[in-house]
């Protein structure tokens, strides 16, 4: 009796398909928090990206769209190159040029983080 038990939870387990899980994709991001010089949180900053300290002098040749933050001052850009970029954030007449420009190299598979200070 107790051999047909152990042959039928075994021939029960055959039964199910046992394919395993594709492992989850994990991309390098860019997670921007914008504040004020009184580091208040900013909503509604655009928040731009580039690969060159050039392109970002002449504002050109963009990485990605332009994105505004949210009501918690964050703007996130995915699907990046693990790379340095230099951001552009600015709502109004403020921005954050001559601090905070540059990001260090991203680390390739997480979410990296960078606050910016516009005035």
């Amino acid at each position: 009796m107790i051999k047909i038990l152990i042959l039928s939870f075994l021939f029960s387990l055959t039964a199910f398909d046992f394919k395993s899980q594709p492992e989850q994709i994990l991309t390098t991001k860019l997670q921007v928090t914008v504040r004020d010089d009184l580091g208040n949180l900013v909503e509604g900053a655009d928040v731009r990206l580039f690969k060159t300290e050039e392109d970002y002098n002449k504002e050109q040749n963009q990485v990605g769209a332009t994105l505004k933050t949210d009501a918690k001052g964050k703007a996130s850009f995915n699907e990046l190159e693990p790379a340095v970029y230099y951001i552009i954030a600015e709502k109004g007449d403020k921005d954050n040029s001559g601090a905070g420009t540059k990001t260090e190299s991203l680390t390739a598979k997480k979410v990296n983080k960078i606050t910016l200070i516009i005035s």
